[in-house]
């Protein structure tokens, strides 16, 4: 019998006792194609000896060392990669242990910024519907997921939610992209209105929605009108890149791709590949001044923060993202994805919509195709899909609630960034067997 708290008390997971590249294996040998790289972290795949030896080495010179005394070669390095490499104005990295503790921090982090300007009447933080950034008190708070919330409500800080850029449901037949966007956009700038300017401290958000909404993309001009309107007030901006950023979607940092620098930047998963848990909140070098001017002390902190041996392994996964040259790879193979995706699945009556960028994909299933009608609840399609993928050797990411926290179901894809031709064929032929069974 296991002592052992699973996250679902009905079922008893089996025991992963080995890992290849894509594959994970159990103890009685049966192998899972890591289509989703667990929850969009194994970006490297499993095994890998060059991430592995990086933090051997680091356990051998110094395990651990409490950040309120000691900083350490790995976290100054690493530090110093993750900058070079950062939108425009990032210039200092808060360590941490994994997204919900970045995004409590980048939180915490907006509050005390506007009380070091002498602004204290900024306190209120603006999010979207249908987003998701950790489950933590504060980071659940932020968070649009229902599902993820419902039980919890009465324990969660008030928090303002727009709509999504979700251009799948939202955009109108009358639109084109770009006016949508726009359109979208505008939520933002009513709901800092609706509140008082004066009141609201940053507006949190997903650059591509990954959990909650399976791989959704901004439309084009949306972040930068984004971006102007937080300027206009002056609200920070706190993109959430813990499941599409560190080049899960094609770029180093999703926002990349958008044109626009945040104010603060939360990374993980990715970041550590899995080899090491560990997340990073980053912030521009004016809001460090103000901290740094004022008060001087950030007022939080975590005994795990900056931890040699997982910065010592964030720092080998990035250095490999260089040297193996991984991004245009991530492009490549993220494209080659999406054809297979829209080969198998592109005329099925019941995949309402592929979409996605890099290697970070996601199809919504409706019961309906034409009218994007969801199925009941009841149907319980993500389950399934997720019960039969795995019987047939398939680790995926399927989700309920897609559409308002309970209808809609989907299916999220964030498969290593190693991952062959073959193996994205085999990907999509299990998938289909899983969708079938479900369907049924």
């Amino acid at each position: 019998m296991s002592h052992v708290f699973p996250r679902h008390t009905k079922n008893t997971p089996p025991v992963a006792v080995g890992g290849e590249g894509c594959w994970l294996i159990d103890a009685n040998g049966k192998r899972y194609l890591d289509g989703s790289g667990g929850a969009a972290v194994s970006c490297l795949g499993h095994g890998d000896r060059e991430i592995i030896e990086a933090v051997q080495s680091q356990m051998d010179k110094v395990a651990f060392a409490h950040t309120g005394f000691l900083s350490s070669e790995p976290a100054e390095a690493l530090a110093d990669a993750l900058i070079a490499k950062a939108p425009e104005g990032i210039d200092r990295v808060y360590f941490v242990s994994g997204g919900s503790e970045a995004t409590e921090a980048a939180i915490k982090l907006a509050r005390q910024y506007f009380l070091e300007i002498g602004q204290p009447s900024r306190s209120k933080l603006i999010a979207r519907k249908q987003s998701y950034h950790g489950n933590t008190l504060g980071a659940l708070a932020a968070g649009g997921n229902e599902w993820r919330r419902s039980q919890f409500a009465p324990l969660l800080s008030d928090m303002s939610h727009v709509e999504p850029c979700y251009e799948y449901v939202h955009r109108r037949d009358d639109e084109t992209a770009e006016e949508y966007g726009l359109r979208a956009a505008q939520a933002l700038e009513g709901e800092i209105l609706r509140l008082g300017p004066d009141t609201v401290m940053a507006f949190m958000a997903e650059p591509v929605v990954g959990a909650t909404l399976a791989a959704v993309p901004p439309v084009p001009g949306y972040f930068k009108r984004i971006r102007e309107i937080c300027d206009k007030y002056g609200v920070l901006l706190i993109l959430d890149e813990v499941m599409c950023g560190m080049g899960r979607t094609g770029t180093l940092f999703a926002s990349d791709q958008e044109g626009i620098a945040p104010d603060i930047v939360c990374i993980a998963k990715g970041l550590g590949a899995g080899y090491q848990p560990i997340g990073a909140m980053l912030c521009t070098g004016v809001i460090y001044e103000a901290i740094e001017a004022g008060s001087g002390f950030f007022q939080h902190g975590h005994t795990y923060l900056g931890h040699p041996a997982a910065t010592a392994a964030g720092l080998a996964v990035v250095t490999a993202f260089e040297q193996r040259n991984l991004m245009p790879r991530v492009r490549e193979q993220g494209d080659k994805l999406d054809a297979a995706l829209r080969e198998t699945f592109g005329q099925h009556p019941h995949i309402g919509d592929i979409r996605g960028r890099g290697l970070f994909r996601g199809l919504e299933i409706v019961e309906d195709r034409a009218t994007k009608t969801p199925f009941d609840p009841k149907r319980r399609i993500a389950p399934k899909v997720k019960s039969a993928a795995f019987e047939a050797g398939l680790i995926c990411y399927p989700m309920q609630g897609t559409r308002d926290g309970a209808l809609g179901d989907h299916v999220l894809l964030a498969p290593p960034f190693i991952i062959s031709d073959e193996e994205i064929g085999v990907l999509c032929e299990k998938l289909s067997t899983a969708v079938e069974a479900a369907l049924m």
